[in-house]
């Protein structure tokens, strides 16, 4: 049941042992290749072991802002390499050779390059994000191809491309969405993530596949051959992983016939 052309990640949180009985049984059934676990703060004692038994590739997705890791403020430093370090710590025990960050909040994008110096480690790669966060309408960095850029020049690190951000983040600032989409492809993401959205839209959403407007057909052919993929629309059962399935169902039936 693989999507022909990609590689696709599961993206579950490290307290989500509801959803493993599914996940097994979906990856048993190549309906994807990888998960994305996101390290949730303080986690790692009494949920690594659960995963580790899985015996199924995996990304680490670090904390952010929303869980109190934000590179782009001074006073979360202390905070932020805690953080940072249970995140590397998943990384190391699941044999993840990528661990993704955001670059910050409402905040100074020198000190992002900064803290990200002080943590560098070669599987590190960031995240573009939309130009408005959800809350108050704070400013996103890392919001554009030339901010991202900006940091992987000054800190080595890899890249991200989470797809309906850089949408979000180009009709803010009125911008054509594929256009901006096009020049952060050029930087070369090692690992891009999709949902569906509002194609009009200025803020973060993560709907299932056909519930937006995405034009699909355009993003499928500005992604490279075997792009790694994370899946990142929500989850709607608590119990089970039957909208994940049917997000890959639909990716695979929109890609044999309209691509």
């Amino acid at each position: 049941m693989k999507v022909v052309m990609f590689k696709y990640g599961l993206k579950l949180w490290s307290t989500n042992k509801n959803y493993i009985k599914d996940a097994i049984s979906l990856y048993e059934n190549n309906f994807y290749d990888y998960i994305e676990l996101f390290s949730v703060p303080d986690s790692f004692k009494n949920n690594i072991s659960l995963w580790k038994n899985l015996k199924i590739p995996y990304v680490i997705h670090a904390p952010h802002s929303a869980v109190g890791l934000n590179f782009a403020k001074k006073e979360s430093f202390k905070k932020n390499l805690k953080l940072a370090y249970e995140a590397k710590r998943f990384a190391d025990e699941l044999n993840s050779d990528i661990i993704i960050f955001h670059p910050g909040i409402d905040g100074d994008i020198n000190q992002t390059v900064f803290q990200l110096n002080k943590i560098f480690d070669e599987r590190i790669v960031v995240e573009n994000k939309p130009y408005f966060g959800l809350v108050d309408d704070l400013v996103c960095v890392g919001n554009s191809p030339e901010q991202i850029n900006f940091i992987m020049e000054k800190t080595g690190v890899g890249f991200c491309l989470d797809i309906g951000h850089a949408i979000y983040s180009a009709n803010a600032q009125k911008v054509e969405p594929f256009s901006y989409l096009k020049e952060f492809v050029k930087l070369s993401p090692k690992i891009f993530h999709l949902c569906d959205g509002d194609f009009n839209g200025i803020y973060d959403q993560h709907k299932h596949f056909g519930k937006g407007n995405f034009n699909f057909e355009k993003i499928f052919k500005i992604l490279p051959e075997n792009a790694y993929i994370s899946v990142e629309t929500e989850k709607s059962f608590k119990d089970s992983l039957n909208d994940f399935e049917e997000d890959i169902i639909y990716l695979i039936k929109f890609y044999k016939d309209g691509v």
